[in-house]
C-alpha cells in the first residue's frame, strides 16, 4: 500500500484527478481503449467534476461504476444518477458507459447480460474506490449474505449482495475483477476513516474486504 497525504481535500480531489487523467490518457498510447471503474457515494463527485473535463480522448474510455444499489436511475440512492451529473458531462460526456443496472425486479434477473458487458472491460485499466468506516469497499461488505463467495478467486464478474447495513440489493465487481485492475486508487477522508484503514490491515480480507486491494492501492487521504 502507498499512502499519500494531503493538505486539505480539495487539493487531493484536484490533484487525483489529474492523477487518473494522465494515467487513462497513457493507457490510450498503448492502447485501443481504456477503462474507468468508479464508486458512487458523495466522496468522489469533486473528482468527477474535475475529471470529466479533463483534455481526453474520450470517445475512447469505457465508464463502469464499482457497484450500483438496485434502484431505477430516478432514484436519488442511484449511483448512475450521480454519475452522469457530475463524471459523463462536459468532455467525458463521449464515453461510453457501461451499466450495472437493467429494468428487473429483482439484480438476478439481469445479471447475467450485466455480467457479459463488464467481462468485455477487463481487465479494468483504472480503478478507483472508495472505503466504507466499517472497511467495506464496492459493496463488498461485511457480514453481507454472499460475501465469501464474491471474495473468491473463481467469482464471476458481478454479483448481487444483500445485507451488511445496505437496505436494498446491490450489484458489485467482485474480488478477482477488483484485483486485476492495471492501476488501483483508493480515496477516504477523516479521521475515522483513517483509522478504519489502519485497523484492516491486520484483520482478515472477510472482516476489512477493502484488504482485496489494499496490498496494491495508493491510498489518497486527507482529513
Amino acid at each position: 500500500m502507498k499512502l499519500i497525504e494531503y493538505a486539505d481535500s480539495e487539493m487531493m480531489m484536484m490533484q487525483l484527478a489529474d492523477t487518473i487523467a494522465s494515467e487513462l490518457s497513457n493507457c490510450l498510447v498503448a492502447h485501443p481503449w481504456a477503462s474507468l471503474a468508479v464508486p458512487g457515494g458523495t466522496t468522489p463527485g469533486p473528482v468527477f467534476d474535475t475529471l470529466a473535463g479533463a483534455n481526453l480522448q474520450w470517445d475512447r474510455v469505457h465508464v463502469m461504476l464499482t457497484d450500483e444499489r438496485w434502484v431505477p436511475e430516478t432514484s436519488e440512492r442511484s449511483n448512475t444518477r450521480l454519475l452522469r451529473q457530475r463524471l459523463l458531462t462536459d468532455r467525458a460526456a463521449a464515453a461510453t458507459y457501461v451499466p450495472l443496472y437493467a429494468e428487473a425486479e429483482t439484480p438476478e434477473e439481469k445479471i447475467g447480460e450485466l455480467g457479459e458487458g463488464i467481462a468485455a472491460e477487463l481487465p479494468i485499466s483504472i480503478l478507483l474506490l472508495g472505503m466504507g468506516a466499517d472497511m467495506h469497499t464496492a459493496s463488498l461488505f461485511p457480514g453481507a449474505d454472499r460475501l465469501e463467495e464474491a471474495l473468491a478467486s473463481d467469482a464471476p464478474p458481478l454479483m448481487a449482495m444483500r445485507g451488511g447495513g445496505a437496505p436494498e440489493p446491490r450489484i458489485t465487481l467482485t474480488a478477482p475483477v477488483l484485483r486485476g485492475a492495471m492501476s488501483t486508487h483508493i480515496v477516504i477522508t477523516g479521521a475515522a476513516k483513517r483509522e478504519a484503514l489502519e485497523r484492516a490491515r491486520s484483520l482478515p480480507v472477510a472482516e476489512a474486504p477493502v484488504n482485496v486491494v489494499l496490498g496494491e492501492a495508493t491510498v489518497h487521504w486527507a482529513a
